[in-house]
């Protein structure tokens, strides 16, 4: 061993035993603090990392963090990049099997900086302090991006969906933690406990891995337009529905034949296929069905990738039971220690009147309620219509009311200037009487939120036979009001199957409070896996995948500029 490499040697032995920042002076260590303290001192917003004409935005936590340990290293060994530091690039590396991006945490340049400091240790190189300062710096870097996407995303959501869509606040310290678990040489292992750990989160990320195997296969085929095919026809187009079908796991490989008759095997994979789509589950080959066959692999992995960076807004705790409604697939089901144990279809918010994405908790019940109208309601709907037909509030059962000193007290109609009053101006509340003609039903379930939204019984039951249900003005109708009261009450005393029949039938108001409430979230996935552990996909009937597909490109080409720079500079 040369002299050069002896004097690094002992140069990083002495780092490895001397962590204090009071330690002697010159000190490799403290040479190493004070090129750390160097490169983060003083930076403007947004902070750079720029020494030598190298480039990189900085977190503020990535300077927090190096503030609070007053500019000690975190990440190096007598070897180089310390066992955690190799353990971390690793998580890295593999960050695109989170549906992330590897160069948003700064993987190629770590890596190049790893084997600068390979070679100046290999050959004595005295020069290696910088490149141990700059790879120091971009680990802790990396780590609080990388651990501040998987627990609030990579895109706010708040950002994306200004006004339809409150997200779970992060509730961890990045900065304590990686302090903390550092310390105890558990960083990359509390890195992996921040990932979401429910079941169909991992489902969906190994259907990611498996798509992309498809794509880099080749993808499918796209199947040429015709007339609708049904099951014991003939179509030469049959041997790409088969390979579509087998490629997507509606139909086993074994039954793989080069034939254009339609027979059953092929009808029933069709048909599995329409399912997992929310299809008209006819087994014909129509205008729909192909349609959703023609949607590439490269679209269907960017749809997973929107439903993987939805789920990591979400709160890591769901509750032990809860409601969930998909907004996207019209429909709300009822959770249990993770399995399914009631489910039915919904109506939802218009394009126009969105229903919006939220937790909340159910907290009670209304049998028989009121229906009292929202003032934009009031304004867009209700309004002209009185205005045309005096006669239009009786015959729809509503009334005005005032409360005055905690007593409700009716307002005639006939006292009312109707050419003059406007919503704002309305003299009392207009609300609808309880009844079968009343426009939330004969139930209402209530979780109180900013939104005023909640779950409902309806009197225009033919909407549940349509397949896209999107005619509310935000709030989301139940199809079996009755079966989900049940399910609410059925361990609370003296709530029988009769008595709820009795309180949904009555005349009179009568509230209910849930002895436990139940978490609600409001969901919008256009991509997940069933309980069966089929991939599930639908289609973005508000827009909103395409709304964080443009939000996530720009995301992108912010790091895409930042790696080409940083590539520019170190070949």
């Amino acid at each position: 061993m040369n002299k050069y490499a002896l004097s690094l040697l002992a140069m990083l032995l002495v780092m490895l035993t001397v962590t204090s920042p009071q330690a002697q002076d010159h000190s490799p260590t403290d040479t190493l603090t004070a090129q750390l303290r160097q490169l983060l001192e003083d930076r403007g917003q947004p902070a750079v990392l720029n020494t030598g004409g190298y480039g990189s935005t900085l977190t503020d936590e990535t300077f927090r963090f190096y503030r609070q340990r007053h500019f000690a290293p975190g990440w190096l060994s007598l070897a180089g990049l310390s066992g955690q530091g190799r353990n971390l690039l690793t998580v890295l590396q593999s960050a695109h099997q989170e549906g992330l991006r590897p160069e948003e945490y700064h993987v190629p340049t770590i890596a190049v900086l790893a084997e600068q400091l390979r070679i100046f240790a290999g050959q004595g190189m005295p020069e290696g302090i910088l490149p141990m300062a700059r790879l120091d710096i971009l680990l802790t870097d990396a780590f609080l991006r990388y651990a501040g996407d998987v627990t609030g995303g990579r895109v706010e959501a708040a950002k994306v969906y200004p006004e339809e869509w409150r997200a779970a606040p992060r509730s961890i310290d990045l900065v304590e933690t990686l302090q903390h678990n550092l310390e105890y040489g558990q960083a990359v292992e509390a890195l992996r406990d921040m990932l979401p750990t429910d079941r169909d989160y991992r489902r969906l990320r190994d259907y990611l891995a498996a798509y992309r195997q498809l794509a880099a296969e080749g993808g499918w085929s796209q199947i040429p337009d015709g007339p609708p095919l049904r099951p014991g026809e003939s179509d030469w187009r049959l041997p790409w529905l088969r390979q579509h079908l087998i490629q997507v796991g509606d139909l086993d490989p074994a039954y793989w034949i080069y034939e254009n008759y339609f027979d059953q095997m092929a009808a029933e994979a069709l048909w599995r296929f329409q399912a997992r789509h929310s299809l008209k589950s006819d087994g014909v080959l129509g205008p729909e069905t192909l349609a959703a066959l023609n949607v590439s692999v490269e679209e269907r992995i960017r749809q997973i990738e929107i439903n993987l960076e939805r789920w990591r807004w979400l709160a890591r705790d769901l509750g032990r039971r809860y409601l969930a409604v998909n907004i996207a697939d019209f429909s709300v089901e009822v959770v249990e220690e993770g399995e399914a144990v009631l489910s039915m279809p919904v109506v939802v918010g218009t394009d126009y009147r969105r229903t919006p994405v939220f937790s909340a908790q159910l907290r009670y019940l209304d049998f028989a309620p009121y229906w009292n109208v929202p003032l934009t309601i009031l304004r867009e709907d209700k309004l002209p219509l009185i205005k045309a037909d005096r006669n239009y509030l009786a015959s729809h059962h509503y009334e005005i009311v005032a409360r005055r000193n905690g007593v409700v007290e009716p307002i005639e109609p006939g006292s009312v200037d109707w050419e003059g009053v406007t919503a704002e101006t309305f003299p009392g509340l207009l609300r609808q009487k309880p009844g079968p003609w009343n426009s939330l039903g004969r139930v209402k379930f209530m979780f109180p939120n900013k939104f005023h939204v909640y779950l409902h019984d309806t009197p225009q039951r033919h909407l549940f036979d349509r397949k896209r249900r999107s005619y509310s003005s935000g709030c989301i109708r139940v199809k079996r009001p009755f079966d989900l009261a049940f399910y609410l009450l059925q361990h609370q005393e003296g709530w029988a199957a009769q008595r709820i029949e009795e309180a949904m039938a009555a005349d009179e108001t009568l509230r209910v409070l849930l002895d436990e409430p139940l978490p609600v979230h409001i969901l919008y996935r256009t991509a997940w896996v069933d309980g069966e552990g089929g991939l599930q996909f639908r289609n973005d009937v508000y827009q909103r995948d395409a709304v964080l597909y443009t939000a996530l490109r720009r995301h992108n080409r912010k790091t895409a500029v930042l790696v080409a720079c940083r590539s520019e500079i170190l070949q």
